[in-house]
């Protein structure tokens, strides 16, 4: 037993922050610059970035990406007209938040969305990337898609206003969305004709209410629901909540549980019982639903189904199944709702 408490205290600590870690979030870029002779560079100030060591072009697209507020750039750099592959395999095993590539072409998307999906599915990262005009149908997939971003004397690309965004959403807490995020140095766009349609369609774009460019609504670009996925997961903010408390999970179980601890059924509920404790300390930080009875316990199918490939079960109560030798594995389910933050308004007034 020896060392289990601490499981507790470190989900605590984790729970506790939840808010303030998730509008500090990092962002990874990939520029193609010749200027330098490194391949990556890593910054918290904007303050740090030599100027000397990129063009002119690519100080602009790190300076829009520390306008959101991240606790982190993290800049990848290959030769102008380089693969990205050497690019892509640095970042494999760094943490970040959001990806951008401001400066990539439109055949190149598509490969850089397909890595962005191998990492979620394969490796369970919580890696998510911001792209121009892509179709992908994937939450971990931003579809920037406005034209035309005017910001004093230039005009930037949608492609180049990727870094802008990606910093927005790194920075933004968990406690909001970043549905209506002003963008204050913006002054035109081309603006949607159908911005309703676009929305539906899994875009993110900008839009102009007569005084302003915002954020029309964050969204990503998940579009058709199928398996265990809801509507909610079209959402960023969701997201960006189910990948932090899936890290917060994981990394805690590595650290404090796997070699070091037992797999006895009381060490199950011990750390169950943790994990519940944080899920109660999410709901006063309003990560989690409050009228939800958000919990988690052994996964009594997925033991079943374990057990049974190599023993006879088939008289055994639900209570044994929980309680039986599985070896090294632990299967734990939890059934939580997330919290999202006030959008729509239907306001009915009776005269």
């Amino acid at each position: 037993m020896s060392g289990l408490p601490q499981i507790l205290v470190e989900f605590m600590k984790k729970a506790k922050a939840f808010i303030s870690r998730s509008k500090r979030g990092v962002v990874a870029i990939i520029i193609e610059d010749d200027t330098g002779d490194f391949n990556t560079k890593i910054y918290t100030r904007e303050s740090d970035v030599e100027k000397t060591d990129y063009t002119s072009v690519d100080i602009d697209y790190i300076s829009k990406v520390f306008l959101g507020n991240p606790s982190k750039v993290i800049v990848e750099r290959i030769s102008a007209g380089g693969e990205y592959d050497g690019a892509l395999a640095r970042l494999k095993n760094k943490t970040f938040n959001y990806l951008a590539v401001p400066g990539i072409a439109s055949e190149d998307v598509s490969s850089i969305a397909a890595w962005i999906k191998l990492q979620r599915k394969e490796f369970k990262k919580t890696f998510k990337a911001v792209l121009p005009k892509i179709t992908s149908d994937h939450e971990g997939i931003i579809n920037f898609a406005t034209d035309d971003i005017k910001v004093g004397d230039k005009t930037y690309s949608t492609a180049e206003y990727t870094a802008r965004i990606a910093g927005i959403l790194a920075g933004m807490p968990l406690s909001e969305s970043c549905t209506y995020h002003a963008l204050t140095e913006v002054e035109s766009i081309t603006e949607s004709a159908t911005p309703d349609e676009d929305i539906e369609a899994g875009k993110l774009i900008l839009i102009n209410d007569g005084s302003k460019i915002k954020i029309a609504r964050g969204v990503n670009s998940l579009v058709h629901i199928a398996g265990d996925k809801t509507e909610d997961w079209k959402k960023i903010k969701t997201v960006d909540s189910m990948d932090m408390v899936s890290d917060d999970i994981r990394s805690t179980f590595e650290d404090n549980n796997v070699g070091k601890v037992i797999n006895s059924y009381d060490n199950k509920i011990i750390f169950i019982s943790a994990v519940n404790a944080y899920f109660k300390t999410l709901v006063k930080e309003g990560v989690l639903y409050d009228k939800y009875n958000n919990h988690a316990e052994i996964d009594v199918e997925e033991t079943a189904n374990w057990l049974s490939q190599r023993q006879n079960i088939s008289e055994w109560a639900d209570d044994d199944i929980k309680q039986a030798n599985t070896g090294s594995n632990v299967f734990v389910m939890a059934d939580i709702q997330w919290q999202d933050a006030m959008e729509d308004l239907k306001f009915k007034v009776f005269l």
